[in-house]
């Protein structure tokens, strides 16, 4: 019954890559804005990356830039993260969000902007 549910995480080594999903359901998903967010211990949460109701643009922390992908399918209701040459620091949960602000960067880096999300999903990444 959750709107948002993510999937797709687990344990990987150095290196290797993952592809996580995020199902929507019960809403209006391209009306949405996506982001995906992750969260370490003793950490907040931090942005990852966010996609635009159309997919027209798309945004990345620096720390994630050149090794994910953020895609959605709106015919799907689906929103996905690439997640390629990971490293031990992506170690988190990681939470997808819908947003049905404002579609610019600065709102979209920001947690409290997302008024829907998921459970979220573990990724460890191993040395």
């Amino acid at each position: 019954q959750e709107q948002l549910e993510e999937s797709g995480g687990g344990l990987v080594q150095a290196g290797g890559s993952l592809r996580l999903s995020c199902a929507a359901s019960g809403l209006i998903f391209s009306s949405l804005a996506m982001g995906w967010f992750r969260q370490a211990p003793g950490k907040e949460r931090e942005f990852v990356s966010a996609i635009r109701r159309i997919g027209d643009v798309t945004y990345y922390a620096d720390s994630v830039k050149g090794r994910f992908t953020i895609s959605r399918d709106n015919a799907k209701e689906m929103v996905y993260l690439q997640m390629n040459n990971l490293i031990p620091e992506d170690t988190a949960v990681y939470y997808c969000g819908g947003s049905s602000l404002l579609e610019t960067y600065l709102y979209l880096k920001d947690a409290a902007r997302y008024a829907h999300w998921g459970r979220g999903t573990q990724v460890t990444v191993s040395s």
